[in-house]
């Protein structure tokens, strides 16, 4: 599986759930269901290097800014709802957090930004398929802690001025 392949099947999962996060799991794990246990193995690795690539202080201001507070695990599942948003605003974010504002078309902090179940698609598919546990991806860990420069969630002045866009449209 390439990465567009796994690209299309993000789109596909999500566009037929609506957007709605669990009902994009469930549609990602029938997808992964069609393919062979090799090929859903090489989903999660790339949906593993994404999640990892996506732990870094400047998204976790953004996901903290767009749901208003963001623990560590809510800042986990956020990076999965992330990578369901498809390539565009994935790589987006990753390039500039702050555009999330302009590429986001709405956001509900109660509905959105929180994918935890994308996370389990490939697994959950591969152990139907299987009838065993996901073996080891081999996908190298992410950091110990976020790269980048952290951020200072509990200065709002602080993150008004590193997420303006955000601010501005989420939090004003």
């Amino acid at each position: 599986m390439d990465e567009t392949d796994f690209w299309e099947l993000i789109d596909a999962s999500r566009d037929a759930a609506d957007g709605d996060p669990e009902e994009q799991a469930d549609s990602l794990v029938e997808r992964l269901l069609a393919l062979d246990p090799e090929q859903v193995l090489d989903f999660a690795r790339h949906f593993e290097a994404r999640y990892n690539r996506a732990y870094r202080w400047d998204l976790w201001g953004a996901a903290w800014v767009l749901l208003d507070g963001a623990s560590d695990d809510a800042f986990d599942f956020f990076r999965c709802w992330l990578i369901g948003q498809g390539r565009e605003v994935f790589e987006g974010a990753l390039h500039d957090p702050d555009a999330l504002a302009d590429l986001l078309d709405d956001f509900d902090e109660d509905a959105d930004g929180d994918a935890e179940d994308l996370g389990y698609a490939a697994d959950e598919a591969y152990e139907q398929l299987t009838g065993t546990v996901a073996p080891d991806l081999g996908v190298p860990p992410a950091p110990a802690e976020p790269e980048g420069t952290p951020v200072d969630f509990e200065d709002d002045e602080a993150l008004a001025e590193r997420y303006p866009r955000l601010w501005y449209r989420f939090r004003e």
